[in-house]
């Protein structure tokens, strides 16, 4: 390696070329995922997808909504959110698969700029860690009630467990969803079926509750704010892609089945989500005479009332027990493996220094674990609450910035850019637009524009994000979208079918093989190199040029 390729590496040769073989090629932490590495099937990554979905955050999201506002505004608000998230992870589920990107470099290339997405970066990986410790929390209520552990050694545990797991990336996770969602499905699903079937005065009195208030009926204000929590889980879509960004080139042959698992496992999640929430409520309203409302929305909780009524005696706590655990394995490895990604991508981009993947999962399952000893549970809606306006208003940019922007109105480059050099550092579009609507719904959700506006918080960061994002490229005409449009490579960027290139080229820096997608021209050499060593060129040696812009 010569003197200019180690001085724009911020660590020892030896160690970076090490990472980068044994660690980013098993993740593709920050670069396009290879085609030689996708080899599963539509089906198995679809399975792999949705086997995140087990959470049970949403029981707890749709009983405390439920319990505050009455079922019916309940219902109403989870449909709301509900079609919200669907449309706006449609068009970000197909970016991810197509061309086989994970959320935050689909973010750098629609309207936020190389450094721009950073701060959605932050934004995602808060949304992991968040809902790591919910759902951390819900295990450790688990642990408490069926073997006595304490909840701050039952918060240890459930951080603790997901370690080896996380660490082996997409090919043990894959194992892992794939055999566990049977399991999951029949311990969630039996005792629904159950208490319908054998007493349908269940189903009267669930649809009959009116809330803690006591009113009923529809309320726009109770629906929107029950809305704005579910909403929260909108940042969910960036974890699907996470699994999704591993599906194989849709061709002619697979096109039915890429378009359905592509469909189910990206904003498709929402349904199960959607019903599960539901199911929230019901079980909520079962064991409240039992329980009382302040547990009623304890996934434990609701389980046990339902085993309770199907099952012996013996078996009631443990099997709740197992079905909480399974459930938090299934979602926790997921957070704890997507919010290491987006820890490192901010990272890497930031300091021009990859310390490797596994750094960041300890950082965010620090971070869970904290929030988790200062008992967030118990303080769960107000969190998701004011989390949702940013996550709105980031999905919401990105998702217009590739609906309308790239497909409508032809300002947006219609194939995603990524790479260093490529992109500016920061894109008006997305960061003005994203920036306007997070800062005034937050505003309007903490009552500074009066407690009329309040509940319309979620609202206005969508409405905001939607009209700015086409508004801002119109008034810039899309001139911060590419720095170059030219990477220096005369081989295709895309093959006949329309997928990202496999032919594989060599980087100059790393000496690894990556495939073309991955690659731009050296600035001050007569070869490549690849994305993660253009994020570490630290004074920037390797990076081409701006090109000038036409008048």
């Amino acid at each position: 390696m010569s003197t200019t390729e180690s001085r724009a590496t911020s660590t020892p040769p030896t160690a970076s070329k090490s990472r980068a073989t044994s660690e980013t090629l098993e993740d593709y932490t920050l670069r396009f995922a290879p085609r030689s590495y996708r080899r599963w099937t539509p089906a198995v990554v679809a399975t792999t997808a949705l086997g995140g979905i087990a959470y049970m955050a949403d029981f707890s999201i749709g009983a405390g909504i439920g319990l505050a506002h009455g079922t019916g505004n309940a219902l109403v608000a989870i449909a709301v959110a509900a079609v919200v998230i669907f449309a706006t992870g449609f068009p970000l589920a197909y970016y991810g698969a197509r061309y086989n990107l994970d959320l935050d470099l689909i973010t750098r290339g629609s309207g936020f700029g190389y450094y721009g997405s950073v701060l959605t970066s932050v934004i995602f990986a808060s949304f992991t860690f968040i809902f790591f410790a919910l759902e951390g929390s819900i295990m450790a209520q688990g642990l408490e009630l069926g073997l006595g552990l304490p909840l701050w050694l039952g918060y240890l545990v459930s951080t603790l467990m997901v370690i080896p797991l996380v660490i082996y990336g997409m090919s043990a996770l894959s194992k892992l969803q794939v055999w566990t969602t049977p399991i999951w499905l029949l311990l969630m699903v039996g005792p629904l079926v159950y208490l319908v079937a054998t007493d349908p005065g269940t189903v009267d009195r669930f649809l009959s509750y009116a809330g803690t208030d006591g009113k009923g009926g529809l309320d726009t204000a109770s629906v929107l704010l029950g809305a704005g929590v579910c909403l929260s889980l909108i940042a969910q879509i960036g974890e699907q892609i996470d699994y999704l960004r591993f599906m194989p080139p849709k061709t002619d042959a697979n096109r039915r089945t890429w378009w359905t698992a592509v469909v189910m496992a990206g904003p498709g999640w929402v349904v199960l989500g959607a019903l599960k929430q539901a199911i929230g409520v019901f079980l909520a309203v079962y064991v409240i005479a039992e329980v009382g409302p302040a547990a009623a929305p304890e996934p434990i909780r609701q389980f046990r009332g339902a085993f309770d009524a199907m099952l012996p005696s013996w078996l009631v706590v443990p099997l709740a027990v197992v079905l909480v655990v399974i459930s938090q394995i299934k979602i926790n490895v997921t957070n704890a493996y997507s919010g290491s990604l987006a820890w490192t991508n901010s990272f890497t981009r930031v300091t021009k220094h990859y310390p490797g993947r596994l750094v960041f999962v300890l950082v965010n399952l620090g971070f869970a674990l904290a929030l988790m000893e200062a008992d967030m549970f118990s303080f769960l809606n107000d969190i998701l609450g004011f989390y949702s306006n940013c996550a709105i208003a980031w999905i919401v940019t990105v998702a217009t910035d590739i609906g309308v922007n790239k497909y409508l109105l032809r300002i947006s480059p219609l194939r995603p850019e990524f790479r260093r050099g490529m992109l500016y550092a920061v894109n008006p579009v997305g960061v003005v637009a994203f920036t306007a609507a997070s800062g005034l719904s937050i505003a309007m959700y903490f009552h500074a524009l009066g407690d009329t506006l309040q509940p319309y918080s979620p609202v206005a960061a969508a409405v905001i994000a939607f009209v700015l994002t086409p508004l801002v490229a119109v008034v810039t005409r899309g001139r911060y979208y590419l720095r170059r449009t030219d990477d220096g490579l005369d081989e295709p960027m895309l093959d006949a079918d329309g997928n990202p290139s496999a032919v594989t080229l060599d980087c100059h820096v790393c000496h690894q093989s990556y495939e073309r997608p991955d690659l731009a021209a050296c600035a001050t050499h007569d070869a490549l190199v690849c994305s993660l060593c253009l994020s570490t060129d630290g004074v920037g040696d390797h990076v081409l040029p701006a090109q000038p812009r036409s008048a």
